[in-house]
């Protein structure tokens, strides 16, 4: 028998489930604030596994990932620890914001310290309770208020494991991405624990596309680890799109934006991806695009400032190929049986 598995103040039982609270914080008022995760500790060996979200308050898309996950029935199957934590910052969450009430981005405070700032105690409390007791993490996100995102995996892709898990997501896109100084990857590298990033949607909004993706990328990935059975590979499987770079074309001037691609699409060095002008129209330039790529990001207001953050592009050679793996990717996502309701209870 496997020993139970020790979090916070509870002792979780193997082959049991149970919804833990961690103490974080008192507001002002006396209000204790918690950290609630809900643990899965399986009958037979494996990794440790953490799935997060709302890390800034107003990315919402990953709470209903999980939510969806922790009803999954397939979880009694489960070797090793799942720990799933839908709202890592839950100032945030109450006052629909990406901060806390100390104005603090929790993703640039990690590892925290005991005695620091609230943002700074919270990203401590996460480091000891959650990270460092996981092998492996997937932190979920989305665009920031009024900007979208493609389904896409941000990983140090350099590192074999980390790269497989991020294949075994199946997001459209995985991106090679530095490490930012305060991240949560970057604390989470530190104590050994292997870490994606899933980016999709746009805050305060959920994308039933973005959502079953997300969904099923946990589960490629805890298959890709041990945790569930795996699956037999399709013949049909395509490999997601794995960029050299991407950048972010910026608004040359200031006003009404109108734009001629959308997210996903293909564009090619020199196209006119959106053009700006003034109210009457009186002055107007084009947007266009460095090189070829696809968008895997961008804004959603038509009002613009000079120098505002529009496109998000990824370089690829091949614009056929990846907009293919992009359509097959969301045609299997709208179609998959995990969601025919026969799965979640």
């Amino acid at each position: 028998m496997r020993p139970a598995f020790e979090i916070g103040n509870s002792s979780v039982k193997p082959g049991t489930r149970e919804t833990v609270l961690i103490p974080i914080s008192r507001l002002a008022d006396h209000t204790d604030m918690m950290l609630k995760a809900l643990v899965v500790h399986g009958k037979g060996e494996g990794p440790t596994l953490f799935v997060s979200a709302a890390i800034h308050g107003d990315e919402i898309i990953g709470v209903e990932i999980i939510r969806r996950i922790s009803r999954m029935k397939m979880l009694s199957k489960l070797k090793g620890t799942l720990i799933l934590i839908p709202v890592v910052n839950s100032y945030g969450f109450l006052g629909m914001s990406r901060y806390l009430p100390d104005r603090r981005d929790l993703n640039r405070v990690f590892p925290g310290f005991e005695t620091g700032s609230p943002a700074s105690q919270l990203a401590y409390t996460f480091m000891q309770e959650i990270v460092s007791k996981c092998d492996f993490g997937v932190d979920l996100h989305s665009g920031a208020i009024h900007r979208e995102n493609l389904p896409q995996i941000r990983a140090n892709l350099d590192d074999p494991i980390v790269k497989d898990m991020a294949t075994a997501f199946g997001a459209s896109v995985m991106l090679n991405s530095n490490l930012r100084d305060g991240s949560l990857r970057e604390a989470a590298q530190g104590v050994g624990c292997n870490m994606l990033l899933y980016e999709a949607g746009e805050a305060l909004r959920f994308n039933e596309t973005a959502i079953r993706i997300g969904v099923k990328g946990v589960l490629g990935v805890m298959r890709n680890i041990a945790m569930l059975p795996k699956l037999k590979p399709k013949k049909s499987a395509i490999d997601p799109i794995q960029p050299d770079s991407s950048h972010w074309l910026r608004a040359p001037m200031s006003g009404l934006m109108r734009a001629a691609y959308s997210l996903g699409d293909g564009v090619k060095k020199g196209a006119v991806i959106a053009s700006i002008s003034g109210p009457l129209g009186e002055i107007e330039e084009d947007v266009i695009a460095k090189y070829s790529g696809v968008i895997i990001g961008r804004t959603n207001l038509p009002i613009v400032n000079r120098g505002d953050a529009l496109f998000h592009i990824a370089r690829v050679d091949d614009l056929e190929d990846a907009e293919t793996t992009i359509e097959n990717r969301v045609d299997n996502a709208e179609r998959d049986p995990l969601f025919d309701g026969i799965e979640i209870v």
